[in-house]
Protein backbone atom coordinates (compact mmCIF):
# COMPACT_ATOMS: atom_id res chain seq x y z
CA UNK A 1 0.00 0.00 0.00
CA UNK A 2 1.29 3.46 -0.95
CA UNK A 3 1.29 5.75 2.09
CA UNK A 4 1.65 9.55 1.86
CA UNK A 5 1.56 11.91 4.83
CA UNK A 6 0.83 15.65 4.48
CA UNK A 7 2.49 17.32 7.45
CA UNK A 8 3.43 20.70 8.87
CA UNK A 9 3.44 21.76 12.51
CA UNK A 10 1.92 25.14 11.61
CA UNK A 11 -1.82 25.40 11.03
CA UNK A 12 -3.39 27.09 8.02
CA UNK A 13 -0.75 26.09 5.48
CA UNK A 14 -3.10 24.11 3.24
CA UNK A 15 -2.49 20.54 4.44
CA UNK A 16 -6.10 19.49 3.87
CA UNK A 17 -6.19 21.07 0.41
CA UNK A 18 -3.07 19.17 -0.56
CA UNK A 19 -4.32 15.91 1.00
CA UNK A 20 -7.76 16.00 -0.61
CA UNK A 21 -6.37 16.85 -4.02
CA UNK A 22 -3.86 14.01 -3.73
CA UNK A 23 -6.71 11.64 -2.85
CA UNK A 24 -8.63 12.94 -5.87
CA UNK A 25 -5.61 12.46 -8.13
CA UNK A 26 -5.10 8.82 -7.19
CA UNK A 27 -8.82 8.01 -7.32
CA UNK A 28 -9.56 9.83 -10.60
CA UNK A 29 -6.34 9.85 -12.63
CA UNK A 30 -4.74 6.63 -11.40
CA UNK A 31 -8.02 4.76 -10.73
CA UNK A 32 -6.65 3.45 -7.45
CA UNK A 33 -8.59 2.39 -4.36
CA UNK A 34 -7.91 5.32 -2.04
CA UNK A 35 -8.40 5.96 1.68
CA UNK A 36 -8.08 9.41 3.26
CA UNK A 37 -7.20 9.44 6.98
CA UNK A 38 -7.96 12.72 8.75
CA UNK A 39 -5.91 13.12 11.94
CA UNK A 40 -6.91 16.76 12.44
CA UNK A 41 -9.77 17.38 14.92
CA UNK A 42 -10.97 20.19 12.63
CA UNK A 43 -11.99 17.34 10.27
CA UNK A 44 -11.61 19.39 7.06
CA UNK A 45 -10.87 16.31 4.96
CA UNK A 46 -13.87 14.44 6.37
CA UNK A 47 -16.13 17.41 5.62
CA UNK A 48 -14.77 17.44 2.06
CA UNK A 49 -15.72 13.78 1.67
CA UNK A 50 -19.22 14.38 3.04
CA UNK A 51 -20.12 16.61 0.07
CA UNK A 52 -18.51 14.34 -2.52
CA UNK A 53 -21.13 12.89 -4.86
CA UNK A 54 -21.58 9.16 -5.47
CA UNK A 55 -20.98 9.67 -9.20
CA UNK A 56 -17.28 10.33 -8.50
CA UNK A 57 -14.66 7.64 -7.72
CA UNK A 58 -15.02 6.44 -4.14
CA UNK A 59 -12.55 7.62 -1.51
CA UNK A 60 -12.85 5.92 1.87
CA UNK A 61 -12.74 8.34 4.79
CA UNK A 62 -11.06 7.47 8.09
CA UNK A 63 -11.75 9.73 11.09
CA UNK A 64 -8.30 9.10 12.52
CA UNK A 65 -8.66 11.96 15.04
CA UNK A 66 -11.22 9.71 16.77
CA UNK A 67 -8.71 6.85 16.87
CA UNK A 68 -9.91 4.94 13.80
CA UNK A 69 -7.14 4.80 11.17
CA UNK A 70 -7.29 1.27 9.77
CA UNK A 71 -7.70 1.36 6.01
CA UNK A 72 -9.69 -1.36 4.22
CA UNK A 73 -7.63 -4.34 3.14
CA UNK A 74 -7.98 -3.56 -0.56
CA UNK A 75 -6.67 0.01 -0.16
CA UNK A 76 -3.95 0.81 -2.69
CA UNK A 77 -3.16 4.39 -1.61
CA UNK A 78 -3.51 5.89 1.88
CA UNK A 79 -3.34 9.69 2.18
CA UNK A 80 -2.88 10.99 5.74
CA UNK A 81 -3.87 14.55 6.68
CA UNK A 82 -1.90 15.38 9.84
CA UNK A 83 -2.93 17.85 12.57
CA UNK A 84 -0.94 20.96 13.41
CA UNK A 85 1.34 21.04 16.46
CA UNK A 86 1.89 17.30 16.82
CA UNK A 87 3.88 16.09 19.81
CA UNK A 88 7.15 14.19 19.37
CA UNK A 89 5.38 10.92 20.16
CA UNK A 90 2.57 11.64 17.68
CA UNK A 91 5.09 12.73 15.05
CA UNK A 92 7.09 9.51 15.36
CA UNK A 93 3.89 7.47 15.16
CA UNK A 94 2.72 9.22 11.99
CA UNK A 95 6.14 9.02 10.35
CA UNK A 96 6.28 5.27 11.00
CA UNK A 97 3.20 4.83 8.80
CA UNK A 98 4.46 6.93 5.88
CA UNK A 99 6.62 6.10 2.90
CA UNK A 100 6.51 9.72 1.75
CA UNK A 101 5.97 13.03 3.56
CA UNK A 102 4.91 16.25 1.85
CA UNK A 103 5.36 19.56 3.69
CA UNK A 104 3.33 22.52 2.34
CA UNK A 105 4.82 25.95 3.09
CA UNK A 106 3.18 29.36 2.64
CA UNK A 107 4.97 32.45 1.31
CA UNK A 108 5.29 34.49 4.50
CA UNK A 109 8.29 35.19 6.76
CA UNK A 110 6.50 33.64 9.74
CA UNK A 111 5.68 30.45 7.83
CA UNK A 112 9.21 30.16 6.44
CA UNK A 113 10.76 30.48 9.90
CA UNK A 114 8.33 27.94 11.33
CA UNK A 115 9.00 25.56 8.43
CA UNK A 116 12.77 25.81 8.90
CA UNK A 117 12.50 24.80 12.56
CA UNK A 118 9.97 22.06 11.84
CA UNK A 119 11.94 20.50 8.97
CA UNK A 120 15.12 20.55 11.06
CA UNK A 121 13.31 18.59 13.79
CA UNK A 122 11.63 16.31 11.26
CA UNK A 123 14.88 15.23 9.60
CA UNK A 124 16.22 13.71 12.82
CA UNK A 125 13.20 11.42 13.31
CA UNK A 126 14.38 7.82 13.08
CA UNK A 127 12.89 6.58 9.81
CA UNK A 128 13.68 9.83 7.99
CA UNK A 129 17.28 9.98 9.17
CA UNK A 130 17.67 6.37 7.98
CA UNK A 131 16.05 7.25 4.63
CA UNK A 132 13.16 4.87 5.28
CA UNK A 133 10.76 7.76 4.67
CA UNK A 134 11.19 10.39 1.95
CA UNK A 135 10.41 14.08 2.54
CA UNK A 136 9.73 16.90 0.08
CA UNK A 137 8.31 20.43 0.24
CA UNK A 138 5.65 22.23 -1.81
CA UNK A 139 5.12 25.99 -1.93
CA UNK A 140 1.41 26.61 -1.43
CA UNK A 141 -1.00 29.50 -2.19
CA UNK A 142 1.64 31.31 -4.19
CA UNK A 143 1.22 34.60 -6.06
CA UNK A 144 3.90 34.42 -8.69
CA UNK A 145 6.26 37.32 -9.49
CA UNK A 146 6.06 38.72 -5.98
CA UNK A 147 9.07 39.41 -3.81
CA UNK A 148 7.85 37.18 -0.99
CA UNK A 149 7.44 34.24 -3.39
CA UNK A 150 10.98 34.68 -4.70
CA UNK A 151 12.18 34.73 -1.08
CA UNK A 152 10.21 31.53 -0.38
CA UNK A 153 11.58 29.86 -3.50
CA UNK A 154 15.16 30.68 -2.49
CA UNK A 155 14.48 29.42 1.04
CA UNK A 156 12.99 26.11 -0.12
CA UNK A 157 15.83 25.52 -2.58
CA UNK A 158 18.29 25.99 0.29
CA UNK A 159 16.85 23.04 2.22
CA UNK A 160 18.42 19.60 2.06
CA UNK A 161 15.21 18.02 0.75
CA UNK A 162 13.48 18.23 -2.66
CA UNK A 163 11.47 21.36 -3.48
CA UNK A 164 8.95 19.95 -5.95
CA UNK A 165 6.69 22.73 -7.18
CA UNK A 166 4.60 25.75 -6.29
CA UNK A 167 0.80 25.78 -6.32
CA UNK A 168 -0.80 29.11 -7.13
CA UNK A 169 -3.38 30.92 -5.05
CA UNK A 170 -6.33 29.86 -7.21
CA UNK A 171 -10.11 29.95 -6.77
CA UNK A 172 -10.20 26.56 -8.51
CA UNK A 173 -9.25 24.86 -5.25
CA UNK A 174 -12.20 26.52 -3.52
CA UNK A 175 -14.59 25.63 -6.36
CA UNK A 176 -13.46 22.01 -6.22
CA UNK A 177 -13.62 21.77 -2.42
CA UNK A 178 -17.21 23.06 -2.36
CA UNK A 179 -18.22 19.94 -4.34
CA UNK A 180 -15.95 17.43 -2.62
CA UNK A 181 -13.73 17.25 -5.69
CA UNK A 182 -10.10 17.79 -6.57
CA UNK A 183 -8.88 19.99 -9.40
CA UNK A 184 -8.19 16.84 -11.44
CA UNK A 185 -11.95 16.28 -11.57
CA UNK A 186 -12.80 19.76 -12.88
CA UNK A 187 -12.94 20.70 -16.57
CA UNK A 188 -9.35 20.70 -17.94
CA UNK A 189 -9.98 23.99 -19.74
CA UNK A 190 -10.61 25.61 -16.34
CA UNK A 191 -7.66 24.15 -14.42
CA UNK A 192 -4.91 23.68 -17.00
CA UNK A 193 -2.55 26.08 -15.21
CA UNK A 194 -3.05 24.24 -11.92
CA UNK A 195 -2.53 20.85 -13.55
CA UNK A 196 0.78 22.06 -15.01
CA UNK A 197 1.92 23.04 -11.51
CA UNK A 198 0.93 19.64 -10.13
CA UNK A 199 2.86 17.71 -12.78
CA UNK A 200 6.31 17.89 -11.06
CA UNK A 201 4.70 16.72 -7.81
CA UNK A 202 2.87 13.71 -9.24
CA UNK A 203 5.88 12.84 -11.41
CA UNK A 204 8.06 12.73 -8.26
CA UNK A 205 5.46 10.64 -6.43
CA UNK A 206 5.46 8.15 -9.30
CA UNK A 207 9.25 7.87 -9.19
CA UNK A 208 11.47 5.70 -7.02
CA UNK A 209 12.96 8.87 -5.54
CA UNK A 210 9.82 9.32 -3.43
CA UNK A 211 10.03 5.82 -1.96
CA UNK A 212 12.21 4.43 0.88
CA UNK A 213 15.56 2.94 -0.02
Amino acid sequence: MRTILVLNAKGGCGKSTLATNLASYYAWEEERRVALADYDPQASSMEWLQVRGEEWPEIVGLAAYKGSATAPRDTEVLIMDAPARVSNTELSSLVRRAQTILVPVLPSPMDMRAAAHFIKDLLVVGKISRKQTRVAVVANRVRENTLIYHNLEAFLKSLKIPFLTHLRDSQNYIRAAERGLGIFELAPSMVWQDLEQWEPLVKWLRSKRSLPV
